[in-house]
């Protein structure tokens, strides 16, 4: 069993991620953390050293391998499914999960996260709102391909495993 889950930065990929392998008794990926281990450098370093697109690809190959592994939940960055084939190779290796929460309640997790963004440092809350507005636009599409989607401001762990029983066959 592979689960990947998707959605834009903020929308509680890596906190539900977490609950839900502990829930289901498998292992937990944080694919940007699995990144900073692989690559021994924090993302905001990567993307400083070698721009986004060198971030992506390297994106790019950390997905492609933790694509392999067994009886995981991975927690994509939110750009990850927009770029190269990276939306396919989750979906013809394990079930997509979009975590599908709105525009305004992102801006409003993002403008209190203590955690380094690399897209919004620097940012005025208007810029962040603008930015997560025009982001949404574009990566909606690769969301959407996603097997399952999940809406709503707080997306509770009962709700994703119960979509997850669901979907998933279960092997006990």
């Amino acid at each position: 069993m592979r689960i990947f889950i998707v959605g834009y930065m903020g929308c509680g990929k890596s906190s539900l991620g977490r609950e839900l392998s502990d829930c289901l008794g498998v292992s937990f990926i944080d694919l940007d953390r699995f990144i900073e281990t692989r690559y021994r450098k924090t993302i905001p370093e990567i993307f400083k050293e070698s721009g986004e697109m060198g971030f992506r690809e390297k994106e790019s190959i950390c997905l492609k391998e933790v694509s392999f592994f067994e009886n995981v939940v991975i927690a994509v960055g939110g750009g990850a499914p927009c770029f190269y084939d990276n939306m396919d190779i989750m979906k013809n290796n394990g079930i997509c999960f979009f975590l599908d929460v709105g525009e305004e309640e992102i801006v409003s997790r993002l403008k209190k996260s203590k955690q380094d963004r690399p897209l919004i440092d620097g940012k005025s809350s208007e810029e962040i709102r603008s930015f997560v507005h025009v982001m949404m636009k574009k990566r909606r599409p690769y969301y959407e391909k996603s097997q399952c989607i999940i809406k709503g401001n707080d997306i509770k762990l009962e709700e994703l495993l119960m979509k997850v029983k669901k979907t998933v066959k279960l092997k006990k």
